[in-house]
């Protein structure tokens, strides 16, 4: 039996490390213009990625009084239907609430860790396994749950369409059997954002300046709408859009003494005109990205480090702050009129982990902290943020 075992933990662990893969980047027959750099780009076709072999729709016990076979602890993700309905994912198991939180049933266990979730709906929904690429959906609230495919990048999954879905620069037509990728310029920092398949955006640093970049023709042509001299190093981003001509570009900077900084941008007409919604440098990380050295002013989110983006629509957006030197690390602030003003709100909250928030609309959210001591928290809003209640308490770690 320990033999049986040991060969099977050695199995996993084997398909685990060969299936975890970066999230790449492609460059197809683009060009960019209104850019101080060459546009110059590798000659690549988009790519297909094949299925993977469908699986049996699998269900088990509800959690609760009933009983069942995992625990959840960890959470790793999360996703709103409605104020009510939702679903939620970590290590071996996703979940599902129709009572806005306060009782969850386990409706499914054949996953490694859950790295993304996104419903269209309360039937309509897919999961992605953050080691493998996995996909999988349900179309009937998650009573049977199955393998779709495979999504070649880890980046921000969102479906527009039961058919139509994008990462980064990967997009499906078949519900996530297949995937190709839309040409994107080289040398672009973190994932392209594709709103649909026309509109989408992507973000590079020459030297010391930061470029967004817009393709209105799925990715042939790039120009650049927006270009800041910046003292800061980029080393990350986040990208969202509410609309064909909408974004809101999250830039992250550099980190010191458990802070980083950070600044937050939108446009609602395609980049001819941008509003500065958060403009965060710290001690430790410096100036924001695409600020001077020692600029302090501007509006400002609470905590020393970004928390996670959630965009309801082009004016309202919430933003988490994490403070890891802080008793309460965790904190949410909001913006209801496009970024023109930032309101941080009052409540903090523990747990030193990862931080998750989704929003049903502007007034109506869930968070959920994580620790790796204390048992992961769920807290709901009716109020836009202004205040939470705690309405469960998961299994301890």
């Amino acid at each position: 039996m320990m033999l049986k075992r040991t060969l099977l933990l050695l199995a996993i662990t084997s398909f685990a490390l060969t299936g975890c893969k970066s999230s790449g980047q492609t460059s197809g027959n683009v060009t960019v213009s209104e850019t101080p750099i060459s546009s110059a780009v590798a000659e690549t076709k988009p790519t297909t990625t094949p299925a993977t072999p469908g699986a049996d729709p699998t269900t088990v016990p509800t959690r609760g009084s009933e009983g069942s076979t995992s625990l959840m602890k960890g959470i790793t993700a999360l996703r709103l239907a409605d104020a009510g309905k939702g679903w939620i994912g970590g290590k071996g198991w996703i979940a599902h609430t129709d009572d806005g939180g306060g009782k969850w049933k386990v409706q499914y266990t054949d996953i490694g860790e859950v790295g993304q979730l996104f419903a269209l709906n309360d039937q309509d929904a897919w999961a992605t396994d953050a080691g493998t690429g996995k996909l999988l959906s349900t179309h009937d609230g998650g009573a049977h749950w199955s393998t779709v495919g495979t999504v070649p990048t880890q980046a921000f999954l969102h479906f527009v369409s039961k058919q139509e879905a994008f990462s980064g620069n990967a997009q499906t037509v078949d519900g996530g059997v297949k995937w190709a990728k839309l040409p994107v310029p080289v040398g672009i920092q973190g994932d392209a954002y594709f709103h649909d398949v026309k509109n989408g955006w992507a973000i590079r640093q020459v030297k010391d300046t930061i470029e967004v970049l817009r393709t209105q023709d799925g990715g042939q042509n790039w120009k650049s709408v927006m270009s800041r001299p910046t003292v800061a190093t980029l080393t990350g981003n986040v990208i969202r859009s509410a609309g064909v001509d909408d974004a809101w570009i999250e830039l992250i900077g550099e980190s010191g003494m458990t802070q980083t900084s950070y600044s937050l941008f939108h446009t609602k007409d395609g980049g001819k005109t941008w509003q500065t919604v958060l403009v965060n440098s710290t001690a430790g990380g410096g100036p924001a990205p695409g600020f001077p050295m020692g600029e302090n002013t501007g509006p400002k989110n609470t905590g020393s480090k970004p928390g996670p983006l959630y965009v309801v629509n082009t004016d309202v957006a919430f933003m988490g702050g994490s403070c890891p030197a802080c008793d309460k690390p965790n904190s949410v602030g909001w913006t209801k009129d496009g970024g023109k003003t930032w309101v941080n709100g009052t409540e903090s909250f523990t747990g030193y982990g990862e931080l998750l928030l989704g929003m049903a609309d502007a007034n109506s959210g869930w968070l959920i902290t994580n620790d790796n001591e204390q048992p992961s928290v769920m807290y709901t809003t009716r109020s836009g943020g202004v205040n939470w209640n705690k309405v469960h308490t998961f299994d301890a770690p």
